[in-house]
């Protein structure tokens, strides 16, 4: 199989969707790579260990796109990526289609196969992709929000660990999966007072046992969300039904309750986001104001520290590549049923459930089709 790896476009994304020991292992299964041109740059990966790696630079996007059988990115296919898509063609990359009617319609048009990351799920129930972003997400999201708490940011001025004989900051986390964990940790770490809220009662069990009473778990509802929310300098949004268009947990009126210029970081929203008041921002303009609370809405989060994440992601990712590669779709997905779980569209239909349901549009089983 022919394998291209574009360079990303979405604004200031610096992930790369194979790393250079990737290639590697593509190549010595016998396939071949395309790799864009400065693709890793943004990585710290030259186009010197892609050539090492026995992988063939190309000097554009467009001629990788069209080398290629199958395409390996990061992020969802911007619009000025739609012109490359063609009947047949493979994409295995995060897409996040419930709240992307336009590309999910792009994708059905020009019958590309697209695999995605985030709804490839092992036997165990486990999202073993989406799983390492969720990590640096998780993390990021308490970083990010003691920056903007700070005032010459448009915060209240707070530090989250405080100081002896001043408070620290109130930090509630909606979420107790991957990324509610992961911040967690962090906002335990930096001395918050931290809440977190989870609807599975052995959820909040498991986490009270590891954590004791370093915080406070509450069982997920109208009224727990509303009374956290209130008193809150920071808010997490952590929450995650895959496929799907997150849940808006918290309303607008409970924005309005909040405390003037404290932070709400919505980690959930490459699936439309949990707060009401939620929208997608980018890393060059990554904030806005609601009711005077700070919303830092950023849909990839992780590309800030692009090397972490391009390295984390490719652990996880490259197993399933090779798979694809060696086997080709139909037959990786009658092997392994994870994969089979990842595939969204198949040859001009929604072939992923809660993609559909999202949008109110028809889907098919992929068995049908094939």
């Amino acid at each position: 199989m022919i394998v291209g790896v574009p360079k990303e476009v979405k604004d200031q994304e610096r992930r790369v969707g194979l790393i250079p020991s990737g290639a590697h292992s593509l190549v010595e299964a016998g396939h071949e790579v395309y790799v864009q041109a400065s693709a890793g740059d943004g990585s710290s990966l030259s186009d010197a260990d892609y050539i090492e790696a026995g992988a063939k630079i190309l000097p554009t996007a467009a001629e990788v796109w069209a080398k290629a059988d199958m395409i390996v990115k990061v992020k969802e296919p911007q619009e000025s990526e739609y012109p490359y898509f063609r009947k047949g063609l493979l994409l295995f990359t995060y897409l996040h289609l419930a709240p992307l009617p336009k590309l999910t319609d792009k994708l059905v048009e020009t019958g590309v196969n697209a695999v995605a990351y985030e709804t490839i799920r092992e036997e165990d129930g486990s999202l073993p992709l989406l799983t390492p972003m969720s990590e640096v997400a998780g993390r990021m999201s308490v970083q990010v929000g003691a920056q903007y708490l700070e005032a010459p940011n448009g915060g209240r001025g707070i530090l989250v660990g405080g100081v002896p004989g001043v408070g620290s900051a109130n930090v509630v986390i909606i979420g107790g999966g991957v990324v509610g964990h992961s911040a967690l940790k962090m906002a335990v770490g930096l001395g918050a007072n931290v809440t977190i809220i989870d609807r599975s009662l052995n959820r909040l069990r498991y986490l009270d046992d590891i954590w004791g009473s370093r915080i406070v778990t509450l069982a997920s509802n109208v009224h727990t969300v509303r009374d956290a929310v209130r008193f809150a300098d920071l808010v997490i949004g952590a929450v995650l039904i895959p496929g799907a268009s997150a849940p808006k947990l918290v309303t607008r009126p409970m924005i309005a309750s909040m405390r003037k210029r404290s932070v709400v970081v919505d980690v959930a929203i490459d699936q439309g986001g949990c707060f009401e008041t939620s929208r997608a921002t980018t890393h060059t303009d990554p904030i806005y104001f609601v009711d005077d609370v700070l919303h830092y809405c950023v849909s990839n989060m992780p590309a800030a520290v692009a090397q972490t994440s391009t390295f984390a992601l490719n652990n996880a990712t490259v197993p399933y590549t090779l798979l694809l590669a060696n086997k080709g779709l139909e037959k990786a997905c009658a092997e392994s049923a994870a994969i089979r779980e990842g595939v969204n569209t198949y040859h001009g239909h929604i072939v992923y459930p809660a993609v559909a349901e999202s949008q109110g549009k028809p889907w098919r089983d992929m068995a049908s089709l094939v």
